[in-house]
């Protein structure tokens, strides 16, 4: 990557930690990060900004750095025990009648683009989340879908090779993963997701025609089949004026013990 922009209204380090924190979530670094040296060229800026970066990813607990061994990225199963922070994901357990109901009227309304299909090997992360061996063969596809007004959503979604087998490019820019799994033979079940929000990095920025560091709508899905299998896990990035998830709830239980549930789950885009 050449050096920072130096009009983009955040500090370079958050800038670099934001490049950064999306290459750990995508498994670039399982053999260890570049060194100081190496990362103060790619950037084009000082060691400072690169150890106040560095600093900021290892309080999030995503990287460790030990004195003669260099900064390692910490594995799922290193953060697994770990208490969520006050404000983490809300997950919900969605119906798939309506998550399809949802899609088919989106995609209608909406038109996709196709950044990237290709067959890789899982990363720790994506393995884990699809109950696959780490290095599995998966096909990765990166999507930006658009409304008449501009771009909505930046959708990267992994899905085990063995069920990807019957489409590709030219499918995906014409129907929901969901639809062709299923087209494919595949017994849709459920899905978990989670729902967070995140700060645009500088390519998702770029794709979603906002500024580095606007929040954006972060949904994390993992679809099963009806067996409890893994097999579909969606990263989605969201643009809040353009886009909105709505949950109906009522309130169930003795006075004592009421909660409240969801009935139903919908997503508006304007």
């Amino acid at each position: 990557m050449p050096g920072m922009a130096q009009a983009l209204p955040l500090p370079k380090y958050h800038q670099i930690y934001l490049v950064l924190r999306e290459q750990l979530h995508e498994g670039r670094f399982q053999g260890g990060l570049p060194g100081e040296l190496a990362l103060m060229r790619q950037f084009g800026v000082a060691r400072v900004t690169i150890r106040r970066a560095l600093q900021e990813l290892a309080g999030e607990g995503l990287i460790t750095r030990e004195r003669g061994r260099g900064t390692r990225a910490v594995t799922p199963g290193e953060t697994a025990h770990r208490r969520p922070r006050a404000g983490a994901s809300a997950v919900k357990t969605a119906r798939l009648n309506g998550l399809l109901e949802n899609l088919i009227s989106t995609s209608l309304n909406t038109t996709v683009r196709v950044l990237e299909v290709a067959e890789v090997a899982a990363s720790a992360e994506v393995a884990e989340a699809l109950s696959l061996a780490p290095g599995a063969p998966v096909q990765k596809a990166v999507r930006v879908r658009s409304t008449r007004d501009g771009p909505l959503s930046h959708i990267t979604t992994w899905v085990p090779a063995a069920l990807a087998r019957g489409f590709g490019r030219r499918e995906l820019a014409r129907k929901p993963i969901l639809l062709l799994l299923e087209e494919s033979g595949v017994r849709l079940g459920g899905a978990q997701q989670r729902i967070s929000a995140r700060l645009a990095d500088a390519q998702t920025a770029a794709h979603l025609g906002v500024a580095v560091g606007s929040a954006l709508l972060a949904v994390r899905r993992l679809i099963h089949d009806e067996e409890g299998r893994p097999v579909q896990w969606l990263h989605g990035l969201y643009r809040p004026d353009r886009y909105e998830y709505q949950m109906q709830l009522s309130r169930v239980g003795d006075i004592d013990a009421r909660v409240w549930v969801s009935r139903e789950l919908t997503a508006q885009f304007h």
